[in-house]
């Protein structure tokens, strides 16, 4: 463990980093100190050391650590869990809304990354690079996949959750397709938000129509108990022939060897996935290695600007709790 700061003085305020990988936390650990707070840095996502670490701790600053009950129960001087993700699906927000304890995320730090990203990796797979990136050899020089690629300005995307990220895609996205149709059932429909989507050019719709219509289906949602493996077989059997799935969410929105059935039997062409279900995969998963799955490790949010507003928000949200009394981003109202 590393501790920065004056640690030892009584009143002293303690925030814990519980695993930082490659990230650079300075910034947040200057935020930190420059508002009172002694750091202590765990490198550690084992449940048992973060309890172990973080005893006295008012803030707990995740990386991708699970924060469990287990350990919201273990840690009575706990005030916050700071999130360096705009997901909050690997903590236990019951627990920690009953124990009087804020969660935060970081919204809408990556927004521009994501939606490129999600565009990037749509293009990628709706126009088969991953077979012609192979094929670009002298000896398979003229070798054409099974089918053509379609041209997109005669095809439909579909955009599953119509929050600042779908959106963006809408908007990247939309002068490439035919038609643009969303879906979102938390989404108000107001004049307000209808004249967004107009603006947009998104034909608002429910989930069953945007299904059997997307050729191209792009997943912008939270992980829930509702959305978890919301995408299953018979979601895929009811999408289009040839049909693409994209995912830059959560990879437990979709149920992946019903995925890999729906490949290999050839009912979609192809999906354009930033994150599994379990990161790192596995070796052997059914979605690994293929020329119809495009693939990138949970970096859709990356990029020289993100790398250090990850950090500062993250930070600021204990910052603001021990000036204001309340954090900037909460995802939960503690008891």
């Amino acid at each position: 463990m590393q501790e920065q700061g004056s640690a030892g003085a009584a009143g002293t305020r303690i925030a814990v980093y519980t695993d930082t990988d490659d990230t650079d936390v300075a910034q947040g650990v200057r935020l930190l100190e420059e508002a009172g707070f002694t750091v202590r840095r765990l490198d550690t996502r084992d449940p048992a050391e973060i309890i172990a670490g973080a005893q006295g701790a008012e803030v707990l600053l995740p990386g991708y650590a699970a924060i469990t009950r287990e350990i919201i129960e273990a840690l009575p001087s706990l005030r916050l869990i700071a999130l360096m993700s705009m997901g909050f699906d690997y903590v236990d927000l019951e627990a920690a809304s009953e124990r009087g304890v804020w969660v935060t995320n970081v919204p809408g730090a990556a927004t521009e990354e994501v939606a490129t990203h999600a565009l990037a990796i749509l293009l990628h797979a709706s126009r088969q690079l991953p077979f012609y990136l192979a094929s670009a050899t002298p000896e398979a020089w003229n070798a054409r996949a099974t089918t053509p690629p379609p041209r997109l300005s005669e095809t439909t995307l579909g955009i599953v959750g119509l929050g600042k990220i779908g959106r963006e895609l809408a908007r990247l996205a939309g002068p490439l397709f035919g038609r643009v149709l969303g879906t979102d059932p938390l989404l108000p429909d107001t004049p307000e938000t209808r004249a967004q989507l107009a603006e947009l050019g998104i034909e608002r719709t429910g989930l069953p129509e945007l299904r059997r219509a997307a050729d191209v289906l792009s997943l912008h949602l939270p992980l829930t108990a509702e959305t978890e493996r919301m995408v299953d077989a018979e979601f895929l059997a009811e999408m289009p022939r040839g049909a693409v799935l994209v995912n830059v969410s959560r990879g437990a929105l979709i149920d992946e060897p019903a995925l890999a059935a729906a490949l290999d039997g050839g009912h979609l062409a192809a999906a354009a996935l930033d994150v599994l279900s379990e990161e790192p995969p596995a070796p052997g998963h059914p979605l690994l290695g293929r020329d119809d799955v495009v693939l990138t490790p949970h970096i859709a949010y990356f990029s020289a600007r993100t790398e250090t507003e990850y950090v500062r928000i993250q930070a600021q949200n204990a910052v603001s709790l021990a000036r204001t009394g309340a954090p900037d981003s909460p995802v939960n109202r503690p008891a």
